[in-house]
């Protein structure tokens, strides 16, 4: 799709040119019975304008064509040079380049996350992945918008993006979307967040979608279109708004884990799967990890799908598929990383 758009001038142009060349041909052909050899010779020294001579007189119906065949190709000539020159001198060349070599890019990436809409809660949630260290693709359908983020950021590293429409099929297997983990829907309008629910879910099953909506009707028919989860944001802001007021220290600590804080927290899973062999089978008492790492175990997920457990017992044994939320600061969860799995 990103390179259909930024090629289709292009196309055009060299359509125009094909078709200039096709109409002199053929016309030479009928009106003055010259053989295809001729007809294309006489083309392209009408075309070009290098003034070489005719291969036999031509009649008057062959010269009136002539004329209206050089005023034609003096437009499609224009028209060619104008977008040449585009790609050459305003960066559309470069870009082109750019816009493969991520394509190529893309189609390497495996267990990465996709979000579709680059606005405010597309770009907080992409920059969430980021931080985390979570591979994912943007999929946003504003050329401007594309520009405006990738140019100014120097040497950062740049946003991985498809320029299109993420709720079309082809927009969402340029991001790769068969060897994907997740998806995120963070388009504008409801119906187009279900859309992209029903195509993601037909394409990849295994997907885990998160959607976002701004109407609580629109929650059910997520749902039922394939999201794992919906999340309203101008709810949520106003809820937690009015808990400034009503419980404000409670809010102070859930946005120090959120990151808005200034002593930021990080809530970590440590899954069953991801401790080392030795651990395994030893209980939350034994596994020590307040005293190991400053951080808290806050609470337990049993089994795949089970309900989370807050504060767990202390002599629980944690058992396969079974996942560890732990609390901390940066340099804390880093230690929980280096020394649990």
């Amino acid at each position: 799709m990103l390179k259909q758009l930024n090629l289709s001038r292009l196309w055009l142009a060299l359509g125009l040119l094909a078709l200039s060349f096709a109409v002199g041909v053929g016309g030479f052909m009928m009106l003055e019975d010259y053989s295809f050899i001729d007809a294309f010779y006489m083309t392209v020294i009408t075309a070009s304008t290098v003034g070489f001579g005719e291969v036999h007189p031509l009649s008057d119906a062959g010269r009136l064509f002539t004329s209206f065949y050089i005023l034609f190709n003096l437009l499609v000539v224009a028209y060619l040079v104008s977008v040449l020159t585009t790609y050459i001198f305003d960066g559309e060349l470069r870009h082109l380049f750019r816009m493969i070599r991520a394509d190529q890019e893309i189609k390497s990436f495996r267990n990465h996350v996709i979000v579709c809409g680059f606005g405010r809660n597309g770009y907080k949630a992409y920059d969430e992945l980021r931080q985390s260290g979570t591979l994912a693709v943007v999929v946003e359908q504003s050329q401007a918008l594309v520009a405006s983020i990738n140019e100014p950021r120097g040497t950062a590293p740049r946003i991985p993006m498809v320029l299109g429409d993420a709720t079309t099929e082809t927009s969402l297997r340029q991001a790769g979307i068969e060897h994907a983990r997740a998806l995120i829907t963070a388009l504008p309008k409801d119906a187009d967040n279900v859309f992209v629910a029903l195509t993601a879910r037909e394409l990849n099953p295994h997907l885990t979608i998160i959607a976002r909506a701004s109407a609580r009707s629109s929650v059910s028919k997520l749902i039922s279109a394939g999201a794992n989860s919906v999340v309203m944001p101008d709810e949520i802001g106003g809820s937690h708004m009015a808990n400034l007021i009503i419980r404000p220290e409670v809010i102070r600590f859930l946005d120090m884990i959120s990151g808005l804080g200034p002593n930021k927290l990080r809530l970590e899973e440590l899954s069953f799967s991801e401790m080392r062999p030795t651990l395994r089978g030893q209980s939350i008492r034994e596994l020590d990890v307040r005293s190991r790492t400053g951080a808290t175990v806050i609470a337990l997920r049993r089994g795949q799908g089970g309900e989370l457990e807050v504060s767990p017992a202390a002599d629980y044994r944690p058992a396969a598929g079974d996942v560890l939320l732990v609390l901390g600061n940066e340099a804390q969860i880093q230690a929980v990383h280096n020394q649990y799995k």
